[in-house]
């Protein structure tokens, strides 16, 4: 019956958001077709077609009717009817056994991988497939190089011809690193151009780009990012707004749920993505300690080298800070929490000493790529001066937010809970992830208004019922859901001076 209609088919568009092309179809009208779930069909409209892959059902859709995700709806657009045929499984699945295996990719071959990985040619299995296999197996540097060429040339880029383009990345990692929104308005404020383009957050407590749309739009187009950085100096956006290394973003997202995240594919996708901007001179941040991404400095070393390495053969060149990250950066974690400490450090105010020093030092060493001369006091006297904190208005009246803004216009979350000590002694750690899961769980980074913030930091005297952290949060459920999980956990641990006396009284009773 199918053969007769020449594999013709209604389209249904179906609210789903796959993260792939699929198309559902009935039961019956798969078999008659010859393919299975999971397997891939090409999808024809017109003179054109898209390869999807299938999900079947007995009752989503009718027989004649083929339902389409949210993402292949984008692409047919208004197409009422399209055809269906079976195809084969693309060449880059052998590649990725290949991988698994622990053979060593040639250029083509990691080429394939990524052109299928941009087309959605891969199923959700074959895409865990490859990130488990580069998890396990890993890359050499030269697999590494070819895989960052591949991301870049598979998407957008930027081009500010003869411009001297700067850029900043941190590995990330650690709670409260807000320091992206001091450190690109003092460089842009010294006349050099800082394009930045940053993340939402896939398990932290909240991106750089979470944290700016609490000022600022943050969906920029590339004919965007160009022209504002152009004008004003710099941006804070997005990146999953462009089509920069975009395979970067789906793979990104086959790595969340299995909690990995591959070494040799992150110094692919910073490379790629700053590369895509334009950047010349890049300096990236990797915080070290304990719960976070490098937990070593032996580690830490290894991306810092790898990180130069593939800038050499990019030419780019790059500097990397390897910074403290045991403890949250500052006492602010969640959007409009760190908005609002970033401001205070840019309007001059006292701020914890973490958070000033890292933001100075690391604008000091950009500033000293571009030739600026004493950068550590440059980039303090674009506070003093407020030189910092005018063109930081400017970048966000570009990005179409209002420049109208102070700390103390920042509100945060109408509900808060204090977590308290249990006992007299010092903050011997505060941990991270701990700090990260309260944060979330109190609505960051969706409520702009919730987070955590911290009253002490390691190494300070706490009394007995003293404040060691507020939580916030815009919805008194989800504080009180946060507030029994901060209990539960006890993310900051305290200890008193005499951790044990000998013999004990019992000993000599």
């Amino acid at each position: 019956m199918r053969e007769e209609q020449n594999n013709k088919y209604a389209v249904r568009k179906i609210d789903l958001e796959a993260g792939k092309y699929t198309v559902i179809m009935h039961d019956n009208d798969a078999q008659a077709l010859g393919v299975r779930e999971q397997d891939r069909v090409r999808v024809v409209f017109g003179e054109e077609y898209v390869i999807a892959v299938v999900e079947t059902t007995q009752s989503m859709v009718k027989m004649g009717e083929v339902g389409l995700s949210a993402e292949l709806h984008e692409v047919l657009k208004d197409v009422g009817e399209v055809r269906i045929y079976p195809t084969s499984r693309p060449e880059s699945v052998e590649y990725i056994r290949m991988k698994m295996d622990g053979k060593k990719l040639t250029e083509y071959q990691i080429r394939k991988i990524v052109e299928d990985i941009v087309g959605r040619n891969l199923t959700d299995i074959e895409l865990s497939a490859y990130v488990s296999a580069v998890y396990m197996r890993g890359m050499d540097q030269d697999e590494t190089y070819h895989l960052v060429k591949a991301m870049i040339e598979t998407g957008e880029t930027i081009d500010f011809g003869d411009e001297i383009i700067y850029d900043f990345h941190s590995i990330g990692g650690v709670p409260g690193n807000k320091v992206t929104l001091i450190v690109v308005p003092i460089i842009a404020s010294m006349g050099l151009t800082i394009p930045k383009t940053c993340s939402r957050a896939i398990s932290s407590a909240c991106g750089t780009a979470d944290i700016f749309e609490v000022l600022a739009p943050v969906s920029l187009s590339a004919e965007e990012i160009k022209r504002i950085a152009l004008e004003v100096g710099g941006t804070i956006a997005w990146g999953g707004a462009v089509s920069i290394a975009p395979a970067d973003d789906i793979i990104i997202r086959a790595e969340y749920p299995l909690g990995i995240d591959p070494p040799s594919q992150l110094l692919a996708s910073i490379m790629a993505k700053k590369k895509g901007v334009g950047a010349n001179n890049l300096l990236i941040d990797i915080p070290m300690g304990p719960e976070t991404k490098v937990e070593s400095i032996e580690k830490a070393r290894w991306y810092a080298r790898n990180l130069i390495e593939l800038g050499e053969k990019l030419d780019m060149k790059v500097s990397c800070a390897i910074t403290y990250g045991g403890q949250p950066i500052g006492r602010a974690v969640g959007p409009a929490l760190e908005v609002w400490e970033a401001l205070q450090m840019l309007e001059g105010k006292q701020v914890p000493r973490s958070l000033y020093s890292k933001a100075i030092e690391l604008s000091s060493m950009l500033l000293e790529m571009g030739g600026v001369l004493d950068g550590k006091r440059v980039a303090e006297e674009a506070i003093k001066s407020g030189k910092a904190l005018e063109k930081l208005r400017e970048i966000v009246e570009a990005q179409g937010g209002s420049p109208e803004f102070s700390s103390e216009s920042i509100e945060f979350g109408k509900y808060s809970a204090e977590v308290v000590a249990k006992s007299d002694g010092y903050v011997k750690r505060i941990r991270n992830r701990s700090i990260i899961r309260i944060a979330r769980e109190a609505g960051s980074p969706y409520d702009k208004k919730a987070g955590v913030l911290l009253a002490k930091k390691e190494g300070y005297r706490v009394e007995k019922g003293e404040t060691l952290l507020t939580i916030y949060s815009s919805n008194k459920t989800k504080l009180e859901n946060a507030l029994r999980v901060a209990n539960k956990i006890s993310p900051v641990s305290i200890e008193g001076m005499i951790l044990e006396k000998m013999p004990s009284y019992r000993e000599i009773v």
